[in-house]
């Protein structure tokens, strides 16, 4: 017994051995990553994107079901009934007499039909079948779309608090160098404790800032891996995305493509409204046992069959046919009304946009200016520190000028890469 619980637990480890590796190395947190690929994991991992398949195999059993109407359809059909009268021949004929046909009457029939002509009616089902899927599926491409901007918020927010992080550290090693000075001047006893102690307190609210800017980007990320599926590393690498051709403004957003698709199942539903119309052809065969059989003269059970070709016409679709096309034509209009309407909106979005980016591009541009003098400005700080010109405060208020200066930069680049790739998610990927 012994033995074979040792044997077992060789093969499981042996068959499991495979499986764990490939877990240790699918859980292996995202060391580095760009803007591309976030967009291409969190569409595959979506939960949505399943119905993409659940709507082709829809699709593809309800085209096979309607195919269907091409095969031979065999209906089989009983009867039993009894009747006021029968007919009868009350003229008396030499040698001749007939016995009655019983009230009571008994029928058990199958009969086989099969379709020569519908008017197009299947062929128009199926084309409409291929059309609706078409839709649902461009639909939920249109949803899947909006994944983006929420991917593009998280992750250039990560871009944000990384640049912020690294601007917080520059400014702790700037007053770091000050309070070096400080120090050596407070054993030489040119300054008071309290210059030092100033400088103390603003390294530790730089500390405070940056745990609170780790905090916000384990957030970020942490929602980040959600949408992707996979574990992020806190140290990840992000990209930073080039954004060019902002002179396009050619709509391309997957909207258009569902007006295009919806406007196609119109034009199907149209040609089914004319083809229902259409007269109906099909051969049919019909074999069965009853009382009476054909011959009406004969009140005994016996076989019978009979074939033949059969023309169904029904008239009566033809009182609504003019309505049901105008109907039609309305919900084509409405479509392209809706079309219009998007393509005005998304045309004003990208004009706006393309104002903000403009705005943005001129900010950081003085952006870069202001932080050239506040760099020189603080440069110059330090050495009046060293010569005692200035005091502590004098130097952290420096200090921290040039800070808002370079956070006011960072932030409006941040802002003009968004505004870029909002740009270009709102006009659509070619």
């Amino acid at each position: 017994m012994r033995k074979l619980t040792k044997w077992l637990t060789i093969i499981l480890s042996i068959f499991l051995l495979p499986f764990e590796s490939f877990q240790s190395v699918a859980q292996t947190p995202i060391s580095s990553l760009n803007l591309e690929q976030a967009y291409q994991l969190a569409r595959a991992n979506y939960p949505l994107i399943q119905q993409k398949d659940l709507i082709a195999k829809s699709a593809f059993l309800t085209i096979e079901n309607i195919n269907t109407a091409y095969l031979p359809q065999l209906s089989v059909n009983g009867q039993a009934s009894y009747q006021s009268d029968v007919t009868s021949i009350k003229i008396p004929i030499p040698n001749f007499s007939m016995t009655p046909l019983s009230k009571d009457q008994y029928k058990f029939w199958g009969e086989l039909n099969q379709l020569i002509y519908d008017g197009g009616i299947i062929k128009n089902q199926k084309e409409l079948q291929e059309r609706s899927s078409l839709v649902d599926d461009q639909k939920l491409e249109v949803e899947l779309y909006k994944l983006k901007d929420r991917i593009n918020q998280l992750y250039l927010g990560v871009l944000l608090l990384d640049a912020q992080l690294v601007q917080a550290k520059l400014s702790g090693e700037n007053i770091q160098i000050g309070l070096k000075t400080v120090n050596a001047q407070l054993v030489n006893g040119t300054v008071f404790k309290s210059a030092a102690l100033v400088l103390d307190a603003q390294l530790l609210q730089i500390d405070q800032h940056i745990v609170e800017l780790k905090s916000n980007k384990k957030s970020l990320l942490e929602v980040l891996a959600l949408f992707l599926h996979q574990p992020i590393s806190e140290t990840v690498q992000l990209e930073k995305p080039i954004v060019s051709n902002l002179t396009d403004a050619t709509i391309v957003r997957p909207e258009l493509k569902l007006y295009a698709y919806q406007d196609s199942f119109w034009h199907v539903q149209n040609q089914m409204v004319t083809a229902k119309s259409n007269p109906k052809l099909s051969l049919f065969a019909q074999g069965g046992y009853g009382k009476p059989g054909l011959n009406m003269l004969n009140n005994d059970f016996a076989l019978f069959g009979i074939g033949g070709l059969r023309l169904n016409w029904s008239l009566s679709n033809l009182y609504t046919h003019k309505r049901e096309h105008e109907v039609v034509a309305l919900n084509q209009k409405i479509n392209e009304v809706q079309k219009d309407v998007f393509v005005f909106n998304t045309t004003a979005q990208l004009s706006q946009q393309m104002e903000e980016i403009k705005k943005l591009q001129e900010l950081s541009n003085i952006d870069e200016k202001i932080v050239e003098v506040r760099t020189n400005i603080t440069t110059a700080s330090k050495a009046q520190l060293q010569n005692g010109v200035i005091n502590s405060n004098d130097y952290l208020r420096e200090i921290n000028a040039e800070d808002q200066t370079r956070n006011n930069y960072i932030l409006h680049q941040i802002q003009l890469l968004q505004a870029k790739i909002n740009y270009h998610t709102i006009k659509g990927n070619q």
